[in-house]
């Protein structure tokens, strides 16, 4: 057995907001959000949109949750449609955010997206009492402020305590996994229930005979970092519960490694110079929240996923500059190269661009056959622009064009309506 005595013990919360989207349109209806049943989707016109979320009465009874099909959803009137808006959602994610700061310090909070967080409440015990009691206080001030309806993990690391939460808390609302509990109750568990190990993960493992997460911690550990590399021996000690990676808040200076965006096409991009505009938008975006952070980077990473017309497929390829750059068209000619060595002329579907091995925005090498200065204030100053008068106050004429996407991402926040 692993000893666990020389590892650290903190006292880890990670808190879950049950089916969030969901919950927050039935309080703005006035509806229970356990007991009414209700569907987020992006999309209301288009019968193939994806419901986004649903309360737990309609995961129960009709079968209808995340990923699901608009056209999936029985017509009952009993059974409320909504339209995302994320705005509202962003607002109220915050708002719990600054809820929990009135239990532990911002640096103590680790957001892991709009509805789950991790808060370590080390020393909080003469204020609030144990880790179950602020566990429930917690819970019970979210639901009291906000009606919305939470869960929580308990655990000495990040990954008990999201383990724990996953397989457990979700149905009885609060758990908790020690590492003495590890064998017991996360080892029977099969491994794609494991929070990092996706679909192709678990065919890897379960083609090495690797079914449980027991089974996992058992495997010889220079098997599995032969076969997957660091991410086995992160899988190994995974199994056994070790996390040693601490919770703090955000901090973009010293936790940004890289600036990525991507998109998923509302059709099928087979024109090339659609599929261009689209490049040079995203490399707009990328370009943009670089320079906002001060940033710039050398490795230049573009992606491209094919239609399900092709059979799927694509292609992710990097080049790395000997200078960084935040210049728009500097990114983007460096993505037009591996576009041209790597496309073939398939359907494009989704588009991905990344900016990584970053440096501090200090200096612009001086380059005798172009303004590198002059470009590298013009981003910044339509930068200011764009702040001062909205996203689209400037736009290049290429996203005026049939495949142009900025115009309409604008009016959305993570893909779907803001309001």
């Amino acid at each position: 057995m692993f000893d666990y005595s020389k590892l650290p013990r903190h006292n880890v919360l990670c808190i879950d907001m049950k089916s969030f989207y969901a919950s927050c349109e039935c309080v703005f209806r006035k509806l229970d959000p356990l007991n009414s049943y209700l569907a987020v989707i992006g999309d209301k016109t288009f019968s193939g949109s994806i419901v986004l979320s649903a309360t737990p009465k309609m995961k129960k009874d009709y079968g209808i949750k995340t990923g699901s099909r608009l056209f999936a959803i029985p017509r009952d009137s009993k059974i409320h449609l909504a339209e995302a808006r994320m705005a509202l959602y962003l607002n109220q994610s915050l708002q719990i955010n600054r809820l929990l700061n009135e239990f532990v310090p911002l640096e103590a909070i680790h957001t892991y997206s709009v509805d789950e967080f991790w808060i370590c409440i080390d020393g909080t015990e003469k204020l609030f009492g144990d880790r179950w009691m602020v566990a429930k206080k917690i819970r019970q001030s979210i639901l009291d402020r906000f009606r919305l309806p939470s869960c929580i993990g308990i655990g000495p690391n990040k990954f008990l305590a999201k383990v724990i939460l996953d397989i457990e808390a979700k149905q009885t609302g609060i758990a908790e996994c020690q590492y003495e509990d590890v064998s017991q109750k996360l080892w029977p568990q099969p491994v794609e229930q494991i929070w990092g190990i996706g679909h192709r993960m678990k065919k890897n493992l379960n083609q090495l005979g690797i079914l449980t997460l027991g089974h996992l911690a058992h495997y010889p550990l220079e098997k599995l970092k032969k076969r997957f590399g660091v991410m086995g021996e992160q899988l190994h000690w995974h199994a056994w519960g070790v996390d040693l990676s601490p919770v703090t808040g955000y901090n973009p200076a010293s936790y940004q490694k890289g600036f990525g965006h991507g998109i998923t096409l509302l059709r099928d991009y087979k024109n090339i110079g659609e599929i261009k505009t689209v490049i040079l938008e995203l490399c707009e975006e990328v370009a943009r929240r670089a320079r906002e952070a001060g940033m710039a980077g050398r490795t230049i990473s573009l992606g491209l996923k094919y239609s399900h017309t092709n059979s799927g497929g694509g292609f992710f390829r990097s080049y790395t500059k000997k200078e960084p750059t935040n210049i728009t068209m500097e990114i983007y000619e460096v993505c037009l190269n591996l576009f041209a060595r790597n496309y073939r002329g398939e359907t494009v579907r989704q588009v991905h661009l990344y900016l990584t091995n970053l440096s501090l925005d200090r200096a612009i090498q001086l380059n005798l056959f172009e303004d590198k200065v002059k470009n590298h204030k013009l981003g910044y100053v339509v930068d200011e622009v764009r702040a001062k008068y909205g996203s689209t106050a400037l736009l290049r004429a290429q996203s005026y064009t049939q495949g142009g996407i900025m115009l309409d991402r604008a009016k959305k926040i993570g893909g779907h309506k803001a309001l």
